[in-house]
């Protein structure tokens, strides 16, 4: 599927490595290392929920980022992120894509997302 008003979504992951302590053990590279990268298609990000906590010196609004498939069996993991122009995000989860009880319809995958400021 082709969206014409968003840009390209790349998920990237680190490439695992021997662990220094245990060589019979793999664990992630560095973000810095190679990685391997993958377009998502019929994948978009976008905001899933704001909210609004105020303290008696203090309001803000709050917005949550999702990654947003049609393929509901994407290739991410959490310890992925996903690339989409600027922006870099990161995933921690990947739910279980719910479908209808009756139809077994499976519209979309909705996979939170983190920014990772500093």
């Amino acid at each position: 599927m082709q969206f014409n008003h968003t840009s390209q979504v790349k998920r990237e992951r680190r490439l695992p490595i021997p662990d220094p302590y245990n060589p019979d053990r793999q664990i992630p590279g560095s973000w810095d290392d190679p990685l391997d990268e993958l377009p998502l298609e019929g994948a978009w990000i976008a905001s899933s929920s704001s909210v609004a906590p105020a303290s008696a010196t203090r309001t803000q609004i709050v917005t949550a980022k999702s990654l947003y498939c049609t393929n509901v069996t994407v290739d991410v993991l959490a310890g992925d992120r996903v690339r989409s122009g600027d922006e870099v995000l990161y995933i921690h989860v990947k739910p279980e894509a719910d479908f209808n009880p009756f139809t077994g319809w499976r519209p979309v995958v909705e996979i939170p997302l983190e920014e990772v400021a500093g």
